[in-house]
């Protein structure tokens, strides 16, 4: 079989690397950009500030902020006519995952002549023709890594069913990562993010297809992650911290290009049902899909737990490769207050089902090392709604 890799993208990091935001255009050969953020860190001081910087090295821009929580059409169409009438040449997106997904449907939804749904990543799905505006990505959270992706999730506005828009044209084209972006997030937030970028790390590392560069960048980046996640949120102006977990969450966008896993899958669907942030999601759902995977990969778990130092205790050498590791996992959920399970939710059987329908027809449990079928799905989301 052939295999085809890529990391081309421009990445600068280092404390307050975004206030070289002018020297990145300059690069780009841009002169007008939309800032796109969302309505939650455009009312912060630290955005305040940012804009500060491009007015007094007299930028002409135009900021973007209508998007909250999970992304919709609406939001990337509102931006596509804030682009088109301002007449822009480029993209400053700086924000949380959602954010920054948002700019680079705005890129495509902009340029292109169909709606944007009519590129979403699926068999018989329109090409994006031409060449896209050049994107700066900021981001403000440690975990989705939609920085240096090459695709975007957006949400219907009715049923709130996610679509991904993939393309290779989509990633931006430099990333600033300045890890004083993140100190003001709110701990729970710190957290959840958190637990998104070990799930990218930990889901594309166990996946079986063939990626070796991927598979080292997951298994370091899930170390990395393991290592200073705590710090990050009980400490949240350690910046080596915060800049540990940027490079992780970072690290774990490039190994999903490797494949995903159950855990996503569930995540989607609880966000689609319930609206429940993406990094929470993931979250809650990570040790109780990596115990049904656990069976599945044992080397790989041994690795695993050979990387990040955990040896099981002398009384426990029979268990199943991976199990000290869950009980870490678990015992990092309860220290930093991620619930441990759905109970709080009080999900209805309706919206149960709902769930197990989404998590089957989701687009990453295939490349998981273990089969979901539909009753495996059902009972593994029944377990967790007790907990």
């Amino acid at each position: 079989m052939l295999h085809r890799f890529s990391f081309p993208t421009d990445i600068r990091v280092g404390p307050h690397v975004s206030h070289k935001l002018t020297e990145a255009l300059t690069d780009l050969s841009v002169e007008n950009p939309l800032v796109v953020t969302d309505s939650g860190f455009a009312s912060l001081e630290v955005f305040g500030d940012f804009l500060k910087r491009l007015r007094s090295d007299s930028i002409k821009f135009e900021v973007f902020s209508g998007t909250q929580g999970n992304p919709c059409l609406s939001h990337v169409n509102a931006g596509r006519d804030a682009y088109r009438t301002g007449k822009h040449d480029s993209i400053v997106a700086i924000g949380g995952g959602a954010a920054l997904d948002v700019g680079k449907a705005i890129g495509v939804a902009a340029t292109q002549t169909h709606s944007l749904f009519e590129y979403v990543d699926e068999p018989g799905a329109r090409a994006i023709e031409g060449e896209l505006p050049p994107v700066v990505a900021l981001p403000t959270t440690a975990g989705t890594g939609s920085e240096v992706g090459r695709s975007s999730v957006v949400s219907t506005d009715d049923t709130h069913e996610k679509k991904i828009i993939f393309s290779p044209k989509m990633m931006p084209r430099i990333v600033l990562v300045d890890p004083h972006l993140t100190v003001g997030l709110p701990a729970a937030v710190t957290a959840a993010t958190g637990f998104d970028a070990l799930t990218h790390n930990l889901e594309a590392y166990l996946t079986p297809a063939y990626n070796p560069m991927c598979s080292g960048i997951a298994l370091e980046g899930l170390s990395m992650v393991f290592n200073n996640i705590a710090t990050a949120t009980e400490k949240p102006t350690d910046i080596a911290a915060r800049t540990e977990m940027l490079m992780a969450s970072l690290m774990g966008a490039v190994a999903f290009q490797k494949g995903l896993g159950l855990t996503h899958s569930y995540a989607h669907a609880l966000s689609t049902v319930k609206d429940l942030h993406h990094g929470l999601a993931n979250a809650i759902m990570v040790d109780h899909v990596m115990e049904y995977y656990l069976e599945a990969c044992p080397e790989k778990w041994s690795t695993v737990e050979a990387r990040l130092g955990l040896r099981p205790p002398s009384s426990a050498q029979a268990e199943r490769p991976g199990t000290e590791f869950l009980r870490h996992l678990a015992q990092l959920k309860k220290r930093l207050g991620i619930p441990a399970g759905l109970a709080h939710l009080s999900l209805t059987e309706n919206e149960k089902s709902s769930i197990c329908r989404y998590t089957l027809l989701d687009v990453c449990h295939p490349s998981g090392p273990r089969a979901a079928e539909p009753e495996s799905v059902k009972t593994l989301l029944d377990k967790v709604c007790q907990l």
